[in-house]
């Protein structure tokens, strides 16, 4: 049976639509990832899932228990990591930890017990006793992790984890991640947009404008935008685009420049380059790129557009919202 269920999940915020119809199972001991760009619904999504945001339609089970009539059980049965750090800096590391068990009612001796393990596992036993406005951002999250780990949930939801932080940081917060799901069977669902982040899940789900495009492992979904990926950048990009309409070559338009998906891209970048200097007029190749598909690209294929395209014209949309003094109900 699913650890988790989610049937024709909707969120609407008045007529705004946030997350629409989204249906998926994730399996027990799973690593689940929704993939997408801010305003995509992927927040908005894990909110329902947690009890912290009502659904507008369809239904939603985790660990067994329905999220609109067994709020506290879900609860419990949870761990959640927010993508913005929720630690009390006032206190030290130690109390944040006390303070967690308190509310879920760990027994004492369990308590010691299992925050000795955590800390050992995500190296602070020797800060632990510290204020944590002191720690680094690195630390703050690891500690977030042992916090969100301290109960036994059997899922963990993680919110954008790794975000702000460097990329060893980063792999080595996904050691400890990877190394007690192993060790607990522990589901773990990641919201992300980071492509590398991506590659460590079982299963990916790729979330746009509140809907769920694809929905497979890694592999299977680069296998969508099949043989070789070759960018090209011009000194006219609209008339190169004409060029290659005249080799009847399919191409995208994105922020880099023209995105070719072509079997051989070895053998055609040679006439590609001959194609564009026969030209009338001739048009320049400044840089030329090629490489194997990757996720972005997959999002690309799918939607047209670049994730980071997509994470601008929500900063913009952000900016220019807070601008006129307005905020409505938004997508994540």
């Amino acid at each position: 049976m699913p650890v988790i269920e989610v049937k024709d999940l909707k969120r609407t915020f008045g007529d705004f639509v946030a997350v629409k119809d989204v249906s998926f199972e994730v399996e027990e001991g799973e690593i689940f990832g929704f993939l997408g760009p801010n305003g995509a619904g992927k927040s908005t999504t894990i909110n329902m899932l947690c009890t912290l945001l009502k659904t507008s339609g369809g239904s939603a089970s985790v660990n067994g228990y329905d999220v609109a009539t067994q709020q506290d059980k879900v609860r419990r049965s949870i761990g959640l990591i927010f993508q913005d750090p929720t630690l009390d800096e006032r206190l030290t590391g130690w109390q944040n930890l006390q303070f967690h068990a308190m509310l879920y009612d760990v027994p004492t001796e369990t308590f010691k017990e299992r925050s000795a393990e955590l800390l050992e596992m995500v190296e602070l036993t020797d800060k632990v006793r510290e204020s944590v406005k002191s720690f680094s951002g690195g630390m703050k999250r690891r500690l977030e992790i042992a916090r969100g780990l301290l109960h036994h949930p059997k899922v963990l939801f993680l919110d954008e984890p790794t975000i702000g932080l460097d990329p060893q940081t980063r792999w080595h917060i996904w050691e400890y991640l990877e190394n007690v799901r192993d060790r607990e069977r522990l589901t773990l669902f990641l919201t992300t947009h980071y492509m590398d982040e991506a590659e460590v899940c079982d299963r990916i789900a790729i979330i746009d404008h509140g809907e769920i495009v694809a929905l497979d492992s890694p592999d299977k979904l680069k296998s969508l935008v099949g043989g070789d990926v070759v960018t090209l950048s011009t000194d006219d990009n609209a008339r190169a685009a004409s060029v290659l309409a005249g080799m009847d070559v399919e191409h995208q338009v994105t922020s880099e420049g023209l995105r070719v998906e072509i079997d051989h891209g070895d053998q055609f970048i040679p006439r590609v380059m001959r194609a564009m200097d026969e030209a009338q007029p001739r048009v320049s190749i400044t840089s030329v790129n090629l490489r194997r598909p990757t996720l972005e690209d997959v999002f690309i294929k799918l939607t047209g557009r670049a994730i980071r395209d997509e994470e601008a014209s929500a900063t913009d949309m952000m900016r220019n919202r807070r601008r006129g003094g307005g905020w409505g109900g938004g997508r994540r």
